[in-house]
């Protein structure tokens, strides 16, 4: 991999910024293409002198992609968005935007690319999200037949949007919500399962299938060794950050309602979109090959989470933890 270039799509992003760390220090030479190059300069450190560059691009530019993959040997596309606004809907990013940067991969002759997609695409699902990423994939493969997808479930780190979110509104709300379609405490009735990974894992999958030429036109579930139940997922973020709000089962119907009037703050805590989503388990079937297949050993989350998660424990809890580590 040394010397190699690689354009990186996306990534000043949570997950981009690991993928372009592990490129660099192995040796690869990262473009990495962004909107904003300002809020990217932090990734120069990752590397050596020159090793790691940035570009605006836009992907809804054929030019600006064009300019982007131009004399790279690899290309990664971490580009995603989890809510729609404006002109940057699910079709745009996932579908258009994926396209457009796997059709100039291959013209401009890179040899391998990496899809970042998502543990459930499907094209029959009642989510936008989930149809636009199984579309998306379709584009991409239809335009680089050897593209690798990865299809992770819910990632978290130490910048997650996921057991962050969470533990932050446990410091300002009575409850923790989650929804079910079966009572609350009865069996079935923790909700939605997950399966979370590790972003370093994620991370560690792009470098692997970039690195090794027999995965091509391949797709992979990328999941943690763990499946949770929503409300495990509550208990463990109250768990580690000692707090005790109350975590309350509510019925589907109740969060599409709450969905249609959150959707429209700035940064939304639930869309009816993702409602839909939340109906469905995001656990692999094992028919797919994943981190093991890559020879990687996928980490737990309680051995992750905790060490971000202390920030959110109440100040006496940190004072206390502070004088007792004199």
């Amino acid at each position: 991999m040394k010397n190699r270039l690689v354009t990186v799509f996306g990534g000043s992003g949570f997950v981009g910024r690991h993928i372009v760390r592990r490129l660099a220090e192995s040796g690869a030479r990262v473009r990495v293409a962004v909107r904003d190059t300002e809020k990217a300069y932090f990734l120069k450190t990752c590397g050596d002198l020159g090793q790691v560059s940035l570009v605006p691009v836009s992907i809804g530019s054929d030019e600006e992609v064009a300019r982007a993959v131009e004399g790279a040997d690899w290309v990664v596309n971490c580009v995603g968005i989890l809510y729609e606004r404006g002109s940057r809907t699910f079709d745009a990013i996932h579908v258009r935007g994926a396209e457009r940067i796997a059709k100039a991969a291959a013209r401009a002759g890179a040899t391998r690319l990496v899809q970042l997609s998502a543990l459930g695409a499907d094209a029959q699902s009642p989510s936008a999200y989930a149809r636009s990423k199984a579309a998306g994939e379709a584009a991409v493969k239809a335009a680089f037949p050897e593209a690798v997808m990865l299809r992770p479930s819910v990632i978290f780190g130490q910048d997650d949007g996921f057991f962050n979110m969470f533990a932050d509104l446990a410091r300002i709300s009575p409850v923790l919500p989650y929804f079910t379609h079966v009572v609350p405490h009865a069996e079935g009735g923790g909700g939605t399962k997950f399966q979370p990974v590790f972003v370093g894992d994620v991370a560690e999958a792009a470098v692997t299938v970039l690195s090794e030429s027999d995965h091509g036109g391949k797709s992979y579930e990328l999941v943690g060794p763990t499946v949770y139940t929503m409300r495990e997922i509550l208990e463990m973020i109250l768990h580690y950050t000692d707090r005790t709000t109350w975590i309350c089962g509510m019925p589907f119907w109740v969060g599409r309602i709450q969905a249609l009037f959150l959707q429209f703050l700035p940064k939304p805590l639930l869309t009816p979109d993702q409602v839909k989503l939340l109906d469905i388990d995001n656990v692999s079937d094992g028919s797919q090959p994943g981190l093991s297949d890559l020879g990687i050993t996928s980490t737990t989350a309680e051995s992750i989470v905790p060490t971000y998660l202390r920030r959110f424990r109440p100040y006496q809890q940190q004072k206390k933890l502070r004088l007792s580590e004199r």
